[in-house]
C-alpha cells in the first residue's frame, strides 16, 4: 500500500514537471496573460474557499517552489510559514516511523500488579531491589521496566533512605558537573545530523561542539579537545562528567578530561532514566 501511494506521488509530481517544460516553447506574452488569469481565479476561490485541501503532491511542489518567491510574494500564499514546517516535520516523522522497529512487548498485568504490591508492602524497596527480587522468582524484568511501571503509578521509584536527595545533591554539586550526548536534526531532504553537546549545569550553558552525518569515535575526541582548550582556565572548576555507554566515548575521550582532573560518570545500562547519583556521591566523598 504505501508503495502505491509513493509511485502515485512520484506520478503526480512527474506531471507536474512535463507541463512546466512544456510553458518554455511559449510566448511571453502567452504566459502573461495566463498568469493574470490564473490570479483572478486565485482571488475568486479564496472568497469561496477558506481552507482548501491539498494532497501529497500539492504540498511537495508548494514546498519546492516557495524559496524562490520573494518574501512579499510568500506572505500572499494561503499557508504560513509555520506550515510548510509542520509539513515537514509530519514527512520526517512518517519516515521514521515506517522505518523504526517494533519495540519491547508490553508487560503483563498480572507482572504489573506484582511490582506495585511489592512497592506498596516494601515501601523502602527501590526499582533495583524490586527488579533483584523478581529475578529471584523466575521473572525477569528489566530495572527500567520497574522504574516505568512505579513512576506511572505514582510510586517512588527510587525512595529516600538517607542522605541528600537527588535534586540537593545537584545544587550543591551542580558547580562542578557536565554533561554530554548528541541530539539529531532533520534536513530539508531528510538527512539526518547529529549534534554532539555539552552542557554545564550550574548555568544550563549548552555548548555545541561540532554536526556530523557519521561521527566517529576518533572526531568525538577531538571535540573533546576543542572543547578543554575553550575552558581554558575555566576547565579547572569542573569535577564530574556525565555522558552514556555510547562506543563512541572511547577510553581516549576519557583520558582528555581525565587529565583536566574531571572523573567521568557513565550513566546504567540501557536506562536513561536512571540517576546515579549514588556513584557521584560516593566520587565526591573524600
Amino acid at each position: 500500500m504505501i508503495v502505491v501511494v509513493t509511485l502515485r506521488l512520484v506520478y503526480l509530481i512527474f506531471l507536474r514537471l512535463i507541463s512546466w517544460v512544456a510553458l518554455l516553447a511559449r510566448s511571453d506574452v502567452s504566459k502573461d496573460a495566463e498568469i493574470l488569469v490564473l490570479r483572478h481565479q486565485l482571488a475568486v476561490l479564496r472568497r469561496q474557499v477558506a481552507r482548501p485541501r491539498l494532497s501529497w503532491a500539492d504540498r511537495a511542489v508548494i514546498s519546492a517552489l516557495v524559496r524562490a518567491l520573494s518574501r512579499t510574494r510568500r506572505r500572499q500564499l494561503f499557508v504560513t510559514p509555520g506550515t510548510l514546517l509542520r509539513w515537514h516535520a509530519n514527512l520526517v516523522t512518517r519516515r521514521w516511523r515506517l522505518t523504526s522497529q517494533a519495540g519491547r512487548p508490553p508487560t503483563r498485568p498480572s507482572i504489573r500488579e506484582l511490582i506495585l504490591r511489592m512497592a506498596r508492602e516494601n515501601p523502602t524497596w527501590g526499582y533495583r531491589r524490586i527488579a533483584g527480587e523478581l529475578a529471584g522468582m523466575g521473572r525477569q524484568v528489566g530495572a527500567s521496566t520497574v522504574w516505568t511501571i512505579l513512576k506511572r503509578a505514582g510510586i517512588d521509584p527510587s525512595p529516600r533512605r538517607c542522605g541528600p536527595t537527588w535534586g540537593e545533591f545537584l545544587r550543591a554539586q551542580a558547580e562542578g558537573i557536565l554533561a554530554c550526548d548528541f541530539f539529531h536534526c532533520d534536513t530539508v531532504l531528510l538527512a539526518r545530523l547529529y549534534c554532539f553537546a555539552v552542557v554545564e549545569h550550574a548555568t544550563r550553558r549548552i555548548h555545541v561542539l561540532g554536526v556530523a552525518v557519521h561521527p566517529t569515535a576518533d572526531w568525538v575526541v577531538q571535540q573533546a579537545r576543542n572543547l578543554v582548550m575553550d575552558l581554558g582556565d575555566h576547565a579547572a572548576q569542573f569535577k564530574f562528567l556525565i555522558r552514556d555507554r555510547d562506543a563512541k566515548f572511547t577510553n581516549l575521550f576519557d583520558a582528555v578530561f581525565a587529565s583536566e582532573g574531571i572523573r567521568i560518570i557513565k550513566t546504567p545500562i540501557r536506562a536513561p532514566r536512571e540517576r546515579d547519583h549514588g556513584a557521584l556521591g560516593r566520587q565526591s566523598s573524600p
